[in-house]
């Protein structure tokens, strides 16, 4: 089933509508849309400030908790790649 790419402008429509008094019910049933859509979008709009452009702005503390977060799987991941190559190191020597 392909997905259907709605403008900006259209969701912005349809969140105000809703936002307006409005029941999501009602919009979804007369614009064929999902209910849970709208609520996401209804979410989206309130976290974006209303531009579904825009990308989410993080604080540099979400930034750093980011960027530690990637450091911490790299880690682990070089961790585990040489915990294997001891074990396969060590049974060749017996």
């Amino acid at each position: 089933m392909a997905r259907t790419k709605y403008d900006n402008e259209f969701k912005v429509m349809i969140v105000e509508l809703s936002k307006s008094g409005i029941k999501t019910e009602q919009v979804s049933k007369d614009y064929g849309l999902n209910a849970s859509m709208i609520s996401r979008w209804k979410r989206e709009y309130k976290s974006k400030s209303g531009d579904f452009n825009k990308k989410r702005v993080l604080s540099w503390e979400e930034q750093e908790l980011k960027i530690l977060k990637k450091e911490l799987r790299d880690v682990k991941e070089e961790r585990d790649i040489l915990k294997k190559a001891v074990s396969i190191f060590s049974k060749s020597d017996k």
